[in-house]
């Protein structure tokens, strides 16, 4: 009997070379783990409300940046970025960085799902509704062949360039400067990555994810799970949000990211940037 079994054998696709890379240059960086529990209740009963009013779906993670965007506004040391040993680069506007998943290929080909990267530029100064036609739009954005980020036009031979490149070189060429220069980083990957991980649905369980990143500031939206909570002097079923954030500790230190997290803990609370 053969113990092996059947299986299948596929080249590893070169596009996956840049998260590799972002892995291992994110395991040195001095990330500290925060696990939440975040009450969206409101939130959601309004997206509810809302669908079946009008029988469009907002995105969650679309109204979760944008409480994220106001909440690092008001504290924007969150999102401070090394420059050499003695500067720190403290920016006013709240880049956030998402995946994206699109269908790639082509009309006489088969496509595809791959995660896409995209930018939330300013999202600080953004309402719920115009980052999520934002993120809509990204769903469905014209890709041209070989480009690798929605958003930002991204030569097809130059992106095959670097994925194929020796690991060594891209580090020279890119990546060395990524975590050296806050200006060019901000520019190519934003201030603060969020990503999902499960929160469109409700279930009873709880789970919360633990990310690798290389920004200053990284969420995890995780389980939405409902379970019983304390509203005032009553207790009554919420709706609970597993979310982890990690912030840079090279930048800013326990007190003021708890002062952050005070204030970003209030607008999820309340539903912030939904209309009633």
């Amino acid at each position: 009997m053969d113990d092996i079994g059947t299986y299948e054998e596929r080249r590893f696709p070169a596009f996956r070379h840049p998260t590799l890379d972002t892995l291992e240059l994110g395991r040195k960086k001095h990330h500290i783990p925060l696990l939440l529990e975040v009450d969206v209740t409101e939130a959601r009963h309004f997206m509810q409300e809302f669908k079946a009013r009008t029988g469009e779906s907002l995105s969650f993670t679309g109204w979760a940046i944008t409480c994220i965007g106001r909440a690092v506004s008001e504290h924007k040391y969150i999102q401070a970025m090394r420059k050499g040993r003695n500067r720190l680069i403290i920016f006013d506007d709240v880049d956030v960085s998402i995946i994206v998943e699109r269908a790639v290929g082509h009309s006489d080909r088969a496509s595809a799902s791959l995660p896409m990267p995209y930018v939330v530029r300013r999202a600080n100064t953004k309402t719920v509704k115009a980052i999520n036609d934002e993120i809509r739009a990204a769903q469905t954005e014209s890709l041209g062949a070989g480009e690798v980020q929605l958003g930002a036009r991204r030569k097809a031979y130059l992106a095959k360039v670097f994925t194929l490149m020796p690991r060594f070189m891209r580090n020279l060429l890119v990546w060395r400067r990524l975590t050296n220069d806050p200006i060019f980083a901000k520019k190519a990957m934003g201030t603060v990555v969020v990503t999902s991980v499960g929160s469109g649905g409700s279930y009873s369980g709880y789970g919360w994810a633990i990310p690798i990143g290389i920004h200053p500031l990284v969420f995890a939206l995780g389980s939405i799970a409902r379970k019983p909570g304390v509203v005032g002097e009553t207790i009554a079923i919420r709706e609970y949000l597993s979310l982890t954030v990690l912030f840079d500790h090279d930048v800013t230190d326990g007190a003021p990211v708890f002062r952050f997290l005070r204030r970003l803990n209030e607008l999820f609370e309340e539903g912030y940037g939904l209309d009633r």
